[in-house]
């Protein structure tokens, strides 16, 4: 029960410290009737798992509804470091400004 409340605690933190994006687009009645175009792409009517630009989205007849698949972490020291996004892992690498090629040192240089 203790390591639950532990695992409820973290979840928390790591979702107050990260910022995810959804959003919705209805149709308009001259759009493709096959599926969904999102960011120029038409993907089939149903749930679609994990898009080119990491989203999952959910396309039916009246509209897509997608969430991004990453979290970005918004606390780095932004004064020293970068966020660089990995399309391949849908994932934020927190980066030194000066060397791209180093990760920040930090408690919170990963989240999500």
């Amino acid at each position: 029960m203790k390591s639950f409340l532990a695992f409820l605690i973290a979840m928390g933190i790591i979702v107050t410290l990260s910022d995810a994006v959804c959003w919705r687009k209805m149709h308009k009645p001259e759009e493709d009737k096959n599926g969904c175009m999102i960011n120029g792409k038409v993907y089939p009517f149903g749930h679609i798992e994990r898009t080119e630009d990491c989203y999952t989205c959910n396309c039916s007849e009246d509209g897509v509804e997608c969430c991004s698949l990453s979290f970005k972490t918004i606390f780095y020291k932004k004064n020293e470091c970068k966020l660089l996004f990995n399309k391949e892992r849908c994932d934020y690498d927190v980066v030194q400004k000066d060397d791209p090629s180093t990760p920040c040192r930090s408690d919170y240089a990963r989240m999500g």
